[in-house]
């Protein structure tokens, strides 16, 4: 099992993509618990803003999170596959660093996004599927 994550962002993809993959606040423990149950990831949290959404997963290897994500939204993986980056270790801690300084946002510093990263966390430790992470 390793860090890793991965996703789409304004700077991959369009907002028609984005919109494809994203996901709502109502529905996110339910999708990380799917995630984690269906046993793609050991851990998980999902970062989802309207210019991002981000699984930040510790897993064997990163195809069956990205599968997952494709079959979530009812999307054949071919689809988002040329939008999204994936970063393992020591590049995924780095990544959340930037994204949670607003270092990666469409506006340079854009505040509201260290919020949403500490949503993401207190999400994913309500759904019971963060760990280490």
């Amino acid at each position: 099992m390793q860090l890793f994550a991965f996703g789409i962002n304004h700077q991959t993809a369009p907002l028609a993509v984005r919109e494809q993959v994203a996901f709502n606040v109502d529905g996110m423990e339910g999708a990380l618990r799917d995630l984690v149950g269906h046993g793609a990831a050991k851990e998980a949290a999902i970062l989802s803003t309207c210019n991002r959404t981000e699984v930040y997963c510790n897993a064997a290897d990163i195809s069956q999170p990205i599968d997952w994500l494709a079959q979530y939204h009812h999307l054949p993986r071919k689809d988002i596959e040329p939008y999204l980056y994936t970063l393992p270790r020591e590049q995924a801690v780095q990544h959340s660093f930037r994204v949670a300084s607003g270092l990666d946002s469409m506006v340079l510093g854009e505040p509201q996004i260290l919020g949403q990263m500490k949503q993401a966390v207190r999400q994913a430790e309500q759904a019971g599927t963060l760990g280490f992470l």
